[in-house]
């Protein structure tokens, strides 16, 4: 009687502590990236009455062993790693882990991994955590990124700006009339840009001059913005048989550094240097789209697109599936602003919850592995959203109401017992 007071007792308190974590989980419904656990019971020591016994022969047959169990304990609270579900938030300090791997943290010196990704930007441009952890990765050092280094923490300055692109490329495209009378003039116009970001507006003219054997011919001269000319005349030839470029081969014309430094605005100078290079005119691939052709009828000959840009300032940004956070600056330009880490485990389950949605790695965790999103089996990442908790409110009420009714299982244990000990005590009446 005794005994089965005392295992009912067991089960008592075996069961209070799934009801603490069932309520934990319920608690934490809608935290986010967390992770729910479950309590797995073991049944205690047994107290033999007598043990087994093997069969004499043909004499007599084995007997089983007589057992009395002692009750139950909780053998251990286990986490669920599953994913959860994404939720759009629209910030763009939101990230969300797709698949294995947690976010790594510096809280004060100490390392910790998580798996909520709601972050927000500090005064410094600091990726910090709601507590003020430094969320960590690879900041990138004028665009490049190098994962092979130390990680430590990500900024993402807002002032942050990146110098000015020099103009090495001006494309070129759509069709130079084949028809057109000699002596005829086609201006084309755009901005380029020096190494100072100062804008310079280049014109580019094309003459009709008389046709080759096979081949209609064009001059090509640069003018700067106060009417100066200062390159040309270069041959540009078009196939009588194609309307393709046959000359020059490259299919583009050279501006030399010495003739850009040769440009006035207002009579001046701009300040600010030109590539080694110069400038190249580049009509485009024999297969492009937008390649300059010399057809019969149509004038539509146009400076697409050049390469240089002014000094920009950081916008916007956002993250890309393995982790880069790429800024948006104003001149148009994007640029890696660094990479995030991510930390793998041989045994999620092993970590230790440290509170915050943090977790702590253990002995039986394994060493972490940190590397890229999308790699050595790490998740990857999609930014402006969230990981919600993994909790299965329908698993969880039932499982509230298993721990429930063997709560309540267990006290009749323990009022059976009483009853016979009392009828046990009032035979002596």
């Amino acid at each position: 009687m005794l005994r089965s007071m005392f295992a009912a007792v067991s089960g008592l308190r075996s069961h209070q502590a799934m009801m603490d974590v069932v309520g934990n989980n319920i608690a934490n419904v809608n935290t986010i990236g967390y992770k729910s656990s479950s309590a797995v019971f073991a049944d205690l020591l047994s107290q033999s009455l007598h043990g087994a016994g093997g069969a004499a022969l043909a004499l007599q047959g084995g007997t089983n062993p007589a057992q009395v169990g002692l009750g139950v304990r909780l053998e251990a609270i286990q986490t669920n790693f599953a994913q959860g579900a994404s939720q759009l938030t629209g910030r763009s300090t939101d990230f969300a882990i797709q698949g294995d791997g947690l976010f790594v943290v510096d809280m004060g010196g100490t390392r910790a991994y998580a798996r909520a990704g709601s972050f927000s930007l500090d005064e410094l441009g600091q990726l910090t955590t709601p507590e003020g952890g430094l969320v960590q990765g690879w900041p990138a050092v004028n665009g490049v990124v190098n994962t092979n280094a130390t990680i430590s923490a990500m900024r993402i300055p807002v002032g942050q700006t990146i110098p000015a692109q020099t103009t090495t490329d001006v494309r070129t495209g759509g069709n130079l009339p084949a028809d057109a009378a000699v002596g005829t003039t086609i201006n084309t116009s755009i901005n380029v840009y020096n190494s100072l970001g100062t804008s310079v507006p280049l014109r580019v003219q094309y003459t009709k001059v008389a046709n080759g054997a096979g081949t209609v011919d064009w001059q090509v001269d640069a003018f700067d913005p106060d009417g100066n000319h200062i390159s040309g005349p270069q041959t540009l030839q078009f196939s009588q048989a194609t309307g393709e470029i046959s000359a020059p081969a490259g299919r583009l014309l050279n501006i030399t550094q010495a003739q850009l430094n040769a440009i006035k605005v207002g009579g001046l100078t701009p300040a600010g240097a030109w590539n080694g290079g110069g400038i190249n005119v580049d009509f485009g691939t024999s297969t492009a789209a937008d390649r300059l052709t010399g057809a019969a009828a149509q004038n539509s000959v146009a400076a697409l697109s050049q390469d240089g840009t002014p000094i920009g300032a950081l916008v916007s940004f956002s993250v890309g599936g393995d982790g880069t956070v790429s800024g948006v600056f104003s001149n148009g330009r994007n640029q890696p602003l660094g990479q995030i880490a991510l930390a793998a485990f041989a045994n999620p389950a092993g970590l230790e919850k440290a509170g915050g949605s943090l977790y702590r790695s253990t002995v039986n965790s394994g060493n972490p592995l940190i590397g890229t999103a999308g790699s050595g089996g790490r998740g990857t990442l999609s930014g402006g959203t969230v990981e919600m908790s993994n909790v299965d409110l329908a698993a969880e009420f039932t499982n509230l109401i298993v721990a429930q009714r063997g709560f309540q299982a267990n006290s009749r244990v323990i009022t059976a017992s009483d009853e016979i000990l009392q009828d046990l005590v009032n035979m002596k009446r």
